[in-house]
C-alpha cells in the first residue's frame, strides 16, 4: 500500500514536467486537453491582452448615446475611437496587457474629459489575459449655461473693450473611484465688454448643471478680468480682477453681478514712492546708508511711485549740505504717472552731498506725498584720497569776549574735509586734533609739552557740525532754503581750542593743524573714521593756515 500511494502521487508532477509541447490555442491560460483539476497546466501568455470599458451619463444621470470615446495608447500610437450605445456603455478589447491609455469623452453641446488609465497586465505574479479596466460612470456636463457681469471703472464708467476668461469646473466626473483611474475637466471662455460694459459668457455648463458634481470637488465659476490699457502705451489705467463663486451661490442668486474694477494700484493707501536710486526717499523703509543713496555725476534721480500722480504736480527742490541757496533741476513724469526723473544737470560735482526735497499728488485720490531725504555724489569704485581743504575759526561775539583777530581759548576751529566722514556708532574712540603751536606747558618754545600740541599724546576732540542752516553771517541767522535732515555725514567738523596762549592772526600763515587718525588703533576697539564711500581714515590729514569766520552781525 506504501508503494501505490507514491507511484499515485508522482504522476501529477510527472505531467507538469513535460509542458515543453503543451498548447494553450484559445488563449484560456489552460494548456489545451489538460483538465484533470489535480493536474491543470497554467501557460502564461506571452502578449497579454485586456479590455476597456465604461458608461457615460449626464448630470442628472441619464445614459448619453453617441459620446465619442477617443482612446490612445501610450505616447505614440494613432488614437482609436467608439461610440457610446444607447446605454451609454463602450468598450475596446485587444488593449495591450499593462498599457497605460487616454480617454476623450466629448459630445456636442457637452464638456470635455479626459482620462488615465492603467489596462491590467497580471494577477499577482500571473499575467492573464481580459485584464479589464471599468471607466465610470462618467459624467458629462451640457453646456447651455450663460453667466454675465457688469464691468465699470473706478470712475464709474462702463469698461467697455475689458477682456475677461471664466472657467467652470469641475465639468465633469469619473465616479467609480478607482485610484488608478485620473481625469479632468474643466470649461474655459473667453469674452469682451460691451460699450455698456457687459462681459456675456455663453456655452458654459449652467449653475444647476454644474452644482449637480459635488462629488468632484466644490463646483465653482472662477473670472479674471484683465488689467485695462486703453491708449495702449502699456501702463494699464485700471487693475484687474479675479474672484470665484460657487454654483450653488450662483444658482441662489441669479443676478447679474457688478464687478468695479480697482486703480491699477490701491486706493485705500497713500501716494509713495516705492523706489528709488535715493533710497532715502522711499515712502516705506527708507535708506540711509551713503552707498544705497549714490548718485553719478550726470545720471538723473529716478522715482518710481505706487500709483500715478497728477501731471504737472511734480515739485522738486535741491541744495548742497548747507541748504544756502537752491540749485537748478528738472524733472520729468514718465510711465503715465508711475515715474519720474529727476535731472541734475551741472548743479552737482563729484564727491559732495546734497539734499533734495519732493513733492506729488496722486491721481488716483489725491494724496499727497512729500519726503526729504539726501544723496551723495561720484562712483563707488573710486577710491578716494581724503584731505582737509581748508580750517578757520569762529570770533565770539559776546560782550567781554576775548580781543578778535586772534584765535583765544575756547573758540571753535572749523576744519573742511574734501569728502563727507563719519564716525561711525560702533566706534569707541575720538580722533584729536594739534597744533604745531606753543600753547603752554612748563618750558616757553616748546611745542608737545601741553595737551593739544603737536608731539603730545592728547590733542583736541574733533567733533561733527552737520549744518541743517548755511553759517551764520548774520544776526537773525540765515534760514535753509528748505528744512533738510541729517545724514550722519558731513564734510564740517570741529574742536575748541584750549590754553593759556592765544594765536594772534599774524601766526595763521605758518600754523599748521594735524588730525591724528593714526591714533585711532590705540583708542578704539572697533574701527577707525570712514568716509561716504567706506573707506577707512588710518593716516593722518593736516591743513596750513587759519582763516577767520566773522562773529554774525545785526543786519
Amino acid at each position: 500500500m506504501m508503494k501505490k500511494h507514491l507511484v499515485m502521487a508522482v504522476v501529477p508532477f510527472l505531467a507538469l514536467g513535460c509542458g515543453d509541447d503543451l498548447v494553450d490555442a484559445d488563449g484560456d491560460g489552460i494548456a489545451d486537453g489538460v483538465r484533470v483539476p489535480d493536474s491543470v497546466t497554467v501557460v502564461s501568455p506571452s502578449t497579454p491582452k485586456g479590455t476597456v470599458s465604461g458608461q457615460v451619463l449626464s448630470t442628472d444621470l441619464r445614459p448619453l448615446s453617441g459620446v465619442s470615446v477617443e482612446m490612445t495608447i501610450g505616447s505614440s500610437a494613432e488614437p482609436v475611437v467608439a461610440t457610446t450605445d444607447g446605454k451609454g456603455n463602450f468598450t475596446y478589447t485587444n488593449v495591450p496587457g499593462g498599457a497605460q491609455v487616454l480617454l476623450t469623452f466629448s459630445m456636442q453641446g457637452h464638456a470635455t474629459l479626459r482620462a488615465m488609465a492603467s489596462v491590467p497586465a497580471q494577477a499577482g505574479n500571473v499575467p492573464i489575459n481580459n485584464g479589464n479596466v471599468s471607466i465610470g460612470p462618467v459624467t458629462l456636463t451640457r453646456l447651455d449655461g450663460t453667466l454675465n457681469f457688469i464691468v465699470v471703472t473706478p470712475q464709474g464708467r462702463p469698461a467697455a473693450g475689458a477682456r475677461a476668461t471664466l472657467e467652470a469646473t469641475p465639468a465633469g466626473y469619473i465616479s467609480n473611484g478607482d485610484t488608478s483611474t485620473s481625469s479632468v475637466s474643466s470649461v474655459i471662455v473667453d469674452a469682451v465688454a460691451n460699450d455698456q460694459g457687459l462681459v456675456s459668457f455663453t456655452g458654459i455648463p449652467s449653475a444647476s448643471e454644474l452644482a449637480r458634481l459635488t462629488r468632484g470637488g466644490t463646483p465653482q465659476y472662477k473670472l479674471w478680468i484683465s488689467p485695462m490699457d486703453t491708449n495702449g502705451d502699456g501702463v494699464p489705467e485700471t487693475g484687474g480682477h479675479v474672484a470665484t463663486y460657487t454654483a450653488s451661490d450662483v444658482v441662489t442668486n441669479a443676478t447679474t453681478r457688478l464687478i468695479s474694477l480697482p486703480y491699477s494700484r490701491p486706493q485705500n493707501v497713500p501716494l509713495s514712492i516705492e523706489t528709488s536710486n535715493v533710497a532715502s526717499l522711499r515712502g516705506g523703509g527708507a535708506d540711509f546708508h551713503p552707498l544705497r543713496n549714490l548718485v553719478r555725476p550726470g545720471e538723473p534721480i529716478h522715482l518710481f511711485f505706487n500709483q500715478p500722480i497728477q501731471q504737472g504736480s511734480l515739485f522738486v527742490r535741491l541744495t548742497d549740505e548747507y541748504a544756502a541757496e537752491m540749485l537748478p533741476v528738472t524733472a520729468s513724469v514718465n510711465n503715465g504717472g508711475y515715474s519720474a526723473s529727476i535731472n541734475l544737470g551741472n548743479a552737482i560735482a563729484d564727491g559732495r552731498e546734497y539734499n533734495i526735497n519732493v513733492r506729488a499728488v496722486s491721481a488716483e485720490g489725491g494724496s499727497m506725498y512729500t519726503q526729504t531725504g539726501f544723496f551723495f555724489t561720484g562712483d563707488q569704485s573710486a577710491v578716494r584720497q581724503m584731505g582737509i581743504a581748508g580750517a578757520r575759526y569762529q570770533e565770539q561775539s559776546a560782550a567781554g569776549a576775548p580781543a578778535a583777530s586772534q584765535l583765544n581759548s575756547g573758540e571753535d576751529v572749523f576744519l573742511s574735509f574734501n569728502y563727507p566722514i563719519t564716525r561711525p556708532a560702533s566706534v569707541t574712540g575720538l580722533v584729536y586734533a594739534h597744533v604745531n603751536w606753543d600753547i603752554g606747558g612748563p618750558t616757553p618754545g616748546v611745542i608737545g609739552d601741553y595737551p593739544g600740541e603737536v608731539g603730545n599724546a592728547t590733542g583736541f576732540p574733533l567733533f561733527p557740525v552737520e549744518p541743517n542752516a548755511p553759517v551764520p553771517t548774520r544776526i537773525p541767522y540765515e534760514l535753509p532754503t528748505f528744512q533738510i535732515n541729517s545724514s550722519g555725514y558731513t564734510t564740517r567738523w570741529a574742536f575748541t581750542y584750549f590754553g593759556p596762549n592765544s594765536i594772534p592772526s599774524t601766526s595763521f600763515g605758518g600754523l599748521q593743524i594735524v588730525v591724528k587718525f593714526s591714533d585711532m588703533p590705540s583708542r578704539s576697539v572697533n574701527g577707525t573714521y570712514e568716509n561716504y564711500m567706506g573707506q577707512p581714515l588710518t593716516t593722518d590729514l593736516s591743513v596750513s593756515g587759519l582763516a577767520q569766520h566773522p562773529a554774525p552781525v545785526a543786519p
